[in-house]
This record gives C-alpha cells, structure tokens and sequence, in this order.
C-alpha cells in the first residue's frame, strides 16, 4: 500500500478496526483539554528483499506505555499483551509496503476535568513513514533558553502528551531563529536532550549520552545505541552529565529516537562540530542500526518483530 492519503487507513479505536474519518474523541475530553493522553512511537521499516514488515522492540515500547500509564494515575491499564495483538494486526489489515510509524495511544476519554483518571481509552495508529533527509544530511541545533521539565515537574521519563509542550517552545524558537532544531539544558543547566530526541557527542573518541537522571526520556533507541556502540563498534559509552561547553569541543554529535533514527548535528550554536560533515563513529552507527531494524543484520537479542 503506498499512499500518503490516510483516509485510506484503517485505526485501532476503541476495541474495533475503524475507517480513519471515524477515529474521533469529543472536544471536552480530557485528551484535548489538558493532554491527559501517554504514547509510544514504534517503527516498522518494509523490506523489499523479503517483502516483510519489520517492528523493532514492540515489547520494550508496550511495557514503557505501561509505566506511563501508571504513573499518570489511570484507573485501567492497557497491558502490553492487550496492545499487541491489535498492533500486529492494523499492519497486517492496512497492507503496507513502504515502512511506518505506529503510534499506540492511552488517554482520559469523557468529559472530565484535569485530575480524572478515567474512562481510559485507547488507539493505534500507523502512517507510512521513510527516512528523513535530516538523517542523511544533519541538522543545525540551538542551544534552547527554553529549560527541560525536571523530574518533580513534569517528569520527561513519562511519554505523557502534555510533555511535548515544553518541547515545543524550543523547537519553534530555534526554527524562528534559523536552525533546524533545538537542544534544551536540564534545571541543573547541563544537557538534557532535544525535542523528542535523545543526544550523543564523541570528545576525544569517547561517546557519551547524558544520564537517565539528566531530565530526558529513557529512550529505547538510545539504549539500542549503547549496546551497537559497544557490540559493533568496539566502543563503550559513558552515560554521564554533560556540560554546555562541551558541546563545543565535540568531534561528533547526533540526536537518535524512533523518529530522528540516528541525525547526526554539524553544529552548535552556529559553531561547526567537527569539521562540520558527518563524522566517522555517526557513519558506522548508523549502517549498523539500519542493517538491524531492515532485518539485514543478525538480531541476537530478538528485538524485531517481523510480520
């Protein structure tokens, strides 16, 4: 199936297969009016050599929608087991052939105010999705005034809707100042992550991330990374707090997630990372991570799920 139309896609609403035009919630929802809503986003990349649909790490990503759902305080989880039949299954029904992104959705339903927990309901929807150019060509990146939630706040480990408002001040402010994207510090002024994207830099060959108690999600694809840094490339990366100015001296850098991938950054602030091309330890990571999630590479862990 290759469309951009998704009016020709089927969603998973409320227990059933639906038309996409009758996916709706009400305006007063809770979903609506105050983001009472957690998600994931998963990946399927289509092969065209064996003509399959490869998931990655469905399970990893249900049982983190899991935890959001718990800490949100919802009066009825939707398990990992509940979501993944149906998930499976809208692939299936909507005949893909191009690869996708697949977004399962829990949230408040009703007409509740801002501290109901219920009625929960649920979704899923899948929209063709490629590549991005960014991820081939880079991204320049501004060091955001806009601060990362903290933990006590509104805690970016929970993939709640509402989160992503913080992401969004940092995002159009740097589009409105001529970068790509932006990069947001912690309440401690140290490096968090960007607006739905979690961060690498290489300083003196040695990759690091910022620590999952730096204010950032605790990403799958940035643990996919650590384990393809140390497995493929020989590399150990120290998970550990980043300074601004590090930023800087860095010899590469690049944002990862499910929908970024792995976008290496050319530059800070103006400031060029590197020699401002892509580097040689983004290179090799990302040929492993693609071979992984394509179904080309072995899978020793049995993250892919392939249809």
């Amino acid at each position: 199936m290759a469309t951009t139309d998704y009016n020709d896609l089927l969603v998973y609403f409320d227990g059933d297969f639906v038309p996409w035009a009758e996916a709706t919630i009400h305006i007063f929802s809770p979903a609506v009016k105050y983001g009472a809503g957690v998600f994931e986003g998963i990946r399927g990349y289509w092969s065209d050599a064996d003509e399959r649909m490869h998931l990655f790490r469905v399970a990893d990503h249900l049982r983190r929608l899991e935890y959001s759902q718990k800490m949100m305080r919802f009066d009825r989880i939707f398990t990992a087991d509940e979501i993944t039949a149906p998930l499976n299954e809208l692939i299936r029904r909507n005949k893909f052939r191009e690869s996708v992104h697949i977004r399962p959705t829990v949230y408040v339903d009703g007409t509740g105010e801002s501290a109901a927990q219920g009625p929960v309901n649920s979704f899923i929807v899948a929209i063709p999705r490629g590549t991005p150019e960014y991820v081939h060509s880079g991204c320049r990146v501004q060091v955001s005034s806009w601060q990362r939630s903290a933990d006590l706040a509104m805690p970016s480990r929970v993939k709640a809707n509402a989160n992503y408002n913080n992401s969004r001040f940092a995002a159009i402010q740097a589009k409105v100042d001529g970068y790509d994207t932006a990069l947001m510090l912690n309440a401690r002024g140290q490096v968090a992550e960007g607006p739905g994207m979690c961060i690498f830099i290489v300083r003196s060959g040695v990759p690091s991330t910022p620590s999952v108690t730096s204010s950032i999600l605790e990403s799958i694809t940035r643990a996919t990374l650590i384990d393809l840094l140390r497995d493929e490339l020989g590399l150990v990366c120290a998970e550990r707090e980043i300074d601004r100015s590090e930023l800087y001296d860095a010899e590469e850098a690049f944002f990862c997630g499910t929908l970024w991938e792995i976008t290496p950054i050319t530059e800070f602030d103006g400031i060029p990372v590197g020699n401002g091309t892509i580097g040689p330890v983004t290179k090799q990571l990302q040929r492993a991570y693609f071979d992984l999630v394509k179904g080309v590479a072995p899978d020793p862990h049995g993250w892919r799920t392939t249809l």
